[in-house]
């Protein structure tokens, strides 16, 4: 028998379940599992990304300059302290790796991101969750379960998959009152959702504990390229910046997102229009007596009256070609969380959920 063993904690880790995209036997299926957006990158990302075919042999710069100047001019944010990664599921980790090993905790909400948990096991960290309340991240839970092991915080806002956020005064509350060892990091992949927010930029900029965590994956329609970031105290970044790979992200991928986040009407459109769809999907799911809390991402968690009512709703959206996510796995059984896609999509998962609740009556 093999003495080859693994680093603690690694062993633990439940493998991450991503969204379905298949459904046997059926070939033209909608995708609404993994809140992407389905209207797609802009225009001028896909001609930066088709221009990039010409440079397929050339190295990409090691310094990201160019993609961190771009996020610094349209978040007003110093460049410098700018952090590129494979998606912000890299940030994620680079800070568990950089700051959590064995004997140390990281802290995650009971609806948490599931990235997170599976950072601090791959690093021998132990993650605590902590409940929330009414699917709402709470402040004083997080505040009270922090010990002289705690040294991450983590919480998304909006929250993934409940939707649900707290205000910027109670995340404010939450890393002022932090003990001074613990680092608070606000996971915003889904802030370009909320109109007027910051994804907690200012919190940053005035405080030396708080990192922020974006993506290219969810408004700006990159999923497929995998580009993250992440912005915090000149410290932190010079950290996570030791870590990096020199050639972490291709240049496909650096100029495709920085043509992205420069395309700031592409950007407002697919807001708005997921805006407005969302709330039409919400109105509809609940008259089919499907509540849901109310939401300030791209996706609407369906609560069910039980397990069995939320897992019939998804076999019968699966008959229908339709795919949504159950999250039983985020200790959430009676919930679907489905993506708010373009009209058509909204208006066929609405029609079958009726369909199904119904027949369940």
């Amino acid at each position: 028998m093999t003495k080859i063993t693994p680093q603690p904690g690694i062993m633990d880790i439940e493998l991450y379940q991503g969204g379905a995209s298949h459904v046997a036997g059926l070939s033209n299926v909608v995708k609404l599992s993994s809140n992407e957006n389905p209207f797609g990158p802009s225009e001028a990302a896909k001609e930066a990304f088709r221009k990039a075919a010409y440079d397929l042999h050339r190295y990409p710069p090691t310094d990201h300059r160019a993609l961190r100047e771009a996020i610094g001019e349209v978040h007003g944010l110093d460049p410098a302290r700018v952090v590129c990664g494979v998606g912000s599921d890299e940030i994620i980790a680079f800070l568990c790796q950089a700051y959590a090993g064995p004997g140390d905790e990281v802290i995650h909400t009971e609806h948490g991101f599931a990235m997170y948990k599976i950072s601090a096991k791959a690093n021998g960290a132990t993650p605590v969750e902590v409940p929330e309340r009414e699917r709402v991240t709470d402040v004083d839970a997080i505040l009270a379960a922090c010990n002289k092991n705690t040294k991450l915080v983590f919480i998304a806002n909006p929250n993934n998959p409940t939707g649900t956020m707290i205000g910027e005064g109670e995340v404010a509350r939450l890393a002022e009152n932090l003990p001074d060892h613990v680092l608070l990091v606000l996971d915003g992949a889904y802030a370009e959702y909320v109109e007027g927010y910051d994804g907690g930029a200012g919190l940053v900029d005035s405080r030396e504990n708080v990192v922020m965590t974006r993506t290219f994956s969810k408004l700006y329609g990159l999923g497929g390229l995998r580009v993250g970031w992440g912005y915090g105290p000149q410290h932190v970044v010079d950290v996570l910046n030791r870590m990096r790979g020199p050639f972490n992200l291709s240049q496909a991928a650096l100029v495709t997102a920085e043509a992205a986040v420069r395309d700031e009407s592409w950007a407002t459109k697919c807001r708005e229009d997921n805006t407005r769809l969302r709330a039409w999907l919400a109105e509809a799911l609940a008259e089919h007596g499907v509540p849901s809390d109310t939401s300030t991402a791209n996706f609407i968690l369906a609560r069910f009256a039980s397990r069995e009512e939320a897992e019939g709703c998804d076999a019968h959206l699966k008959s229908e070609g339709l795919i949504v996510r159950p999250v039983a796995g985020y200790n959430l059984p009676h919930c679907l969380r489905i993506t708010v896609g373009d009209e058509a999509s909204c208006r066929r998962v609405a029609h079958a959920v009726g369909q199904f609740m119904g027949n369940a009556r």
